[in-house]
């Protein structure tokens, strides 16, 4: 089964007057302080949407129950059914808050692991508040230098405000701020649809991944073109057309 393309999948707030948010999280610990600072957001973010007349739906996507599922989407290249079940889900959101918790100076092993099984496709234009917790203050930057350009290459929107909580930080007002300016952030372009639009008028030139999630890049045997030099080999075939001659003569 294939899920909703960006585009076909993330109504118009205007139009429908409701939205879908995405809270992944890769905290493995119970509670989780990864999983409290992406739902303070999520909260936060359904309220800046309610204010404006926009009803919103959050999906929590816990990352730690499928780590099984992740480490064996990664060693054979095929999802199972409970990871490609997350992929449709992230397909058909409007938004995404993505956190995790910091190890090592870097974001956790689960979280990239689980973002290398995205297609580059599934998240074009696609809103996204980038956030992460650690031990200490020191690793604040994690969030810019690793979650951001890796959102980046999977050609989402990051909003501007990044959201990084130490130990210390739970008890200062400035959490609470930096999280609301965050939820305010994306709240306004999910409302304004800008990344619909986007993923709409720039579809075709993207590069999509063949068999994909995203429903405009699904592929099938009879989108294969078998007269390339490439596929004329990997079909047991010449690298030259029938005749012995390439079309310019060469």
């Amino acid at each position: 089964m294939n899920a909703p393309s960006p585009a076909s999948a993330s109504a118009s707030a205007s139009a429908s007057a409701s939205v879908t948010i995405a809270v992944v999280t890769a905290g493995v610990s119970d509670p989780s302080s990864t999983r409290l600072l992406a739902d303070r957001t999520a909260q936060r973010t359904v309220d800046a949407l309610r204010e404006s007349g926009t009803s919103a739906t959050v999906r929590s996507i816990d990352l730690a129950p499928l780590a099984t599922d992740i480490a064996q989407g990664i060693v054979t290249g095929m999802l199972t059914p409970q990871v490609q079940s997350v992929m449709e889900l992230l397909a058909s959101t409007d938004a995404v808050i993505a956190a995790t918790p910091v190890y090592k100076a870097g974001i956790s092993g689960l979280f990239k692991s689980f973002a290398d099984l995205i297609d580059n496709d599934l998240l074009i234009a696609r809103p996204v508040v980038v956030a992460a917790t650690g031990g200490s203050g020191r690793h604040a930057m994690v969030v810019d230098e690793q979650l951001r350009p890796l959102f980046a290459f999977l050609r989402a929107i990051p909003v501007p405000t990044s959201l990084y909580a130490a130990p210390e930080d739970w008890g200062s007002t400035d959490l609470g701020k930096r999280i609301s300016r965050a939820a305010q952030e994306l709240s306004v372009l999910v409302r304004s649809g800008a990344g619909r639009q986007m993923a709409d008028g720039n579809w075709g030139g993207y590069s999509h991944r063949f068999g994909g999630n995203a429903t405009r890049a699904e592929r099938s045997a009879e989108d294969v073109d078998f007269g390339t030099d490439l596929m004329r080999l990997a079909t047991g075939g010449s690298a030259l057309p029938q005749g012995g001659e390439r079309p310019d003569g060469h």
